[in-house]
């Protein structure tokens, strides 16, 4: 990959390197523009990038690619990675009333788990739900009107807390809408609870190399395109005009394009802009948070710890909300059969105890877990923590005011235009991202103009995406 050195012109400039910057400059570069892409890490792939611990491909938490991926997204990434592209069955448990069940869920099984006071209360929910007015003031409103209180109390609102770090009266009824589908375990537990068809995903695709085997094959054909692909490249500076846009480099390396697609955080993308923001879009911006996340990954000796491929924990007995163990995601005989790797997630907040924590108490924290939920014992031989610092958008109650306030900011930015799942504040997964980038470079006319227009009746597009578990 080209050092970061000097000063280059180009028709594109891509701020950032996951799937939806790789992807637009791929597209971009394969319709004949030259495209230069801007990466702060030394690797492209941002959190859809794999990488090895003892012997085995992990990834940054636990990843799919969903049978809801639209078909010419999904030919395109087969003809990536061809039969690496592995359909598998899903095989994960869901922790629900203190006891384990299968996913994909079967209502006899998860009926047997859920005590008898509580069917009773979810029964009693059920028959009082036509005659309940729907709410939508928050999450918790939103869901207890739809689920009724006993699920809502169960399931979500534990959950809530751990994942957003707020209760869900303080959470925005649209977080309910992109995140809570019918595909979600928790959902389908309601569905089939209420003896409601449950419309479960039961399948998903899955790379033989790890999910990042994706975002490497983007990378790869990009570069093969033409795309000057720049890591080690952390944008300090921003500088749009009318016609062109200046992007200057921590090191000082500047590329002057005739359009930007910036994919990094909106509030990022509001600190490095010059001319500044207006007051108001900079107090907006700030009041803008991610959730953070700290993954632990445990090397456990012995061969495999169990036979699925993810255990749910929404319940408040642990931080820990979801145990991956990707070995079990496909099907390599490259992986080692004396030990495997767990990937623990733990969302926290920037600074505090769990993302200040050393790996000694992480582990710690994984194995109380384990024992707080009935899990099987590790043997651990090694630990490895990933930390990332912008994993879910918290739609707090008047967010959209906010976010509303910064989105009109940047429109007004000549020769920028942001997308993807930080630059959009979205909560999206991995086929959303490549959507948007077909998107973003088929609005570019053949003359390498911006079509607004084009680009406007695609964001409306963008607003009805809701997030596949």
């Amino acid at each position: 990959m080209p050092s970061v050195t000097g000063e280059v012109n180009a028709d594109l400039v891509v701020l950032g390197g996951g799937p939806a910057g790789l992807a637009a400059a791929r597209n971009a570069a394969r319709r004949g523009l030259s495209v230069t892409l801007l990466e702060r890490r030394d690797h492209p792939g941002g959190m859809a990038a794999s990488f090895e611990v003892a012997g085995v491909r992990v990834d940054h938490g636990s990843h799919r690619l969903h049978p809801a991926t639209p078909a010419p997204v999904l030919d395109d990434i087969t003809s990536l990675l061809g039969d690496d592209l592995q359909l598998r069955r899903r095989n994960g448990r869901l922790r629900v009333y203190d006891d384990w069940v299968g996913f994909p869920l079967k209502a006899p099984e998860l009926a047997r788990s859920v005590p008898t006071p509580a069917l009773a209360r979810i029964a009693r929910d059920s028959a009082r739900q036509p005659f309940t007015r729907r709410r939508d003031d928050s999450y918790a409103a939103a869901l207890s009107s739809s689920l009724g209180p006993e699920l809502y109390q169960a399931m979500y609102e534990p959950y809530a807390v751990k994942l957003w770090g707020l209760p869900g009266d303080r959470i925005d009824a649209e977080q309910a809408r992109v995140r809570v589908t019918a595909d979600t375990p928790w959902k389908v537990a309601a569905r089939l609870l209420r003896r409601r068809p449950s419309g479960q995903g039961r399948l998903f695709y899955y790379p033989r190399r790890g999910f990042g085997q994706i975002v490497d094959r983007l990378a790869e054909s990009g570069v093969e395109a033409g795309v000057d692909l720049r890591c080690r490249a952390e944008v300090v500076e921003v500088r749009p005009s009318l016609g062109s846009c200046r992007v200057v480099c921590a090191d000082g390396f500047t590329v002057t394009g005739r359009h930007v697609l910036s994919t990094l955080p909106l509030s990022l993308l509001a600190r490095i802009t010059r001319p500044r923001p207006s007051r108001a879009a900079v107090e907006a911006a700030s009041m803008l948070r991610y959730r953070a996340m700290v993954l632990v990954y445990l090397v456990h000796s012995g061969g495999r710890w169990t036979p699925y491929d993810a255990h749910y924990l929404p319940g408040p007995e642990t931080p820990v909300t979801r145990i991956s163990e990707p070995a079990n995601y496909r099907d390599n005989p490259q992986d080692p059969t004396d030990r495997t790797v767990l990937c623990a997630e733990i969302p926290c907040t920037l600074g505090d105890d769990i993302w200040t924590a050393d790996a000694q108490t992480l582990s710690r924290i994984v194995t109380d877990a384990l024992r707080a939920t009935d899990l099987p014992p590790l043997n651990v031989e090694g630990v490895v923590e990933r930390r990332l610092p912008h994993v879910y958008p918290v739609y707090e109650r008047g967010f959209q005011a906010r976010l509303a306030g910064l989105e009109k900011w940047a429109a007004t930015l000549p020769s920028v235009t942001t997308l993807g799942r930080l630059g959009l504040f979205a909560h999206d997964n991995t086929h959303h991202a490549l959507v948007m980038a077909d998107a973003a470079v088929g609005a570019i006319d053949e003359d390498g103009r911006w079509n607004a227009e084009a680009w406007a009746q695609a964001r409306e597009s963008f607003r009805r995406h809701v997030v596949e578990d």
